[in-house]
């Protein structure tokens, strides 16, 4: 069994009964619209962030979902499928998991209409059904993630990101949304508990070990093939990188940044960039720090009894580091 299937075993009967409340969530009268919903539901990923949101609830619950954890877990995914809608338009992306983006078959005009469209039924979800404590977990959430993407392009424009930039970046970016799932699963069965902000800080360390570990894609290794140097080339800077401008003679750090400022796209420059991170501890400084935010999220789970939902969530720490793409 993958790994995936067995961190979903315990809640697969709420997996199940998401799928079609989430569908149900997207329905419109405008025909153009389901359609396109429906394109959407049939190319989805492997749902991380639904299954946090049930597997927080069920382990903080003692096995237990309501009607508000199926609320959660649609208003977030909602939110999340909006945000990679327009992420696709900002990018100029034409695929998404291998298949066409929505931009791509109904152009951006469309595209952007029909991310607002997700964000306002995840809204309005929240919103119809009183579910205020929820909705201010999506609110904080939609404007951290916003916050991060333009500190990113700012930061971006003159390549002076350091280290606490770059955890400010992606701690907006990328951590903001698994810290919701989580506080949302916890939230929607233990609304006035502590383990509300316990569960919404284990999220947030997820969220930068997932990170970490999506930057150190791009300088490949034996399992994951050739790096691919994509980040070098957009100019992001990520944590090897940042690392090794930080502890670079004036000489290499000038030669550095003017090879991802000036010539990103050279493939041999790229590779040459690849290779000085590499030899030069930037890989190794990403990997300790992501084990470290690793180790943190643990101490977390590990204030929990035992329960299959808790193994699940170690499974799923497990993952977040050791996969493949």
């Amino acid at each position: 069994m993958k790994i995936v299937e067995q961190i979903k075993e315990p809640i697969a009967h709420e997996m199940e009964l998401f799928e079609k409340k989430f569908h149900l969530s997207m329905a419109s009268r405008i025909a153009l619209l389901n359609r396109i919903t429906h394109f959407i539901v049939n190319r989805k990923g492997k749902q991380m962030r639904p299954m946090f949101v049930f597997l927080v609830a069920k382990m903080v619950g003692k096995g237990q979902v309501n009607e508000r954890t199926y609320r959660g877990a649609s208003v977030i995914e909602l939110i999340h499928t909006a945000t990679l809608v327009h992420d696709d338009v900002v990018d100029d992306s034409l695929k998404r998991r291998g298949f066409f983006s929505v931009n791509a078959l109904w152009k951006n005009k469309i595209a952007v209409l029909v991310g607002d469209y997700l964000l306002s039924k995840g809204l309005l979800l929240s919103i119809d059904n009183k579910d205020f404590d929820l909705l201010q977990i999506i609110s904080v959430a939609v404007r951290e993630m916003s916050e991060g993407e333009l500190l990113q392009i700012e930061k971006a424009r003159r390549l002076d990101i350091t280290e606490e930039v770059y955890y400010d970046i992606i701690g907006k970016k990328t951590a903001t949304l698994i810290a919701a799932c989580c506080s949302l699963g916890a939230c929607s069965v233990a609304p006035d508990s502590e383990d509300v902000e316990k569960m919404r800080k284990f999220g947030a360390l997820i969220g930068v070990a997932f990170q970490i570990k999506d930057d150190l894609f791009d300088y490949g290794n034996q399992r994951i093939g050739k790096p691919t140097g994509i980040d070098i080339k957009e100019q992001k800077m990520t944590l090897p990188l940042i690392h090794c401008l930080q502890t670079a003679t004036p000489k290499n750090k000038k030669w550095l940044i003017n090879s991802v400022k000036k010539h990103n796209r050279d493939k041999v420059r790229v590779r040459q960039v690849i290779d000085y991170v590499k030899d030069n501890g930037g890989l190794d400084y990403a990997i300790t720090a992501m084990y470290r935010y690793k180790q943190e999220a643990l101490k977390i789970l590990n204030t929990y009894p035992h329960s299959v939902y808790k193994e699940s969530l170690l499974k799923m720490v497990d993952y977040v580091i050791d996969r493949k793409k």
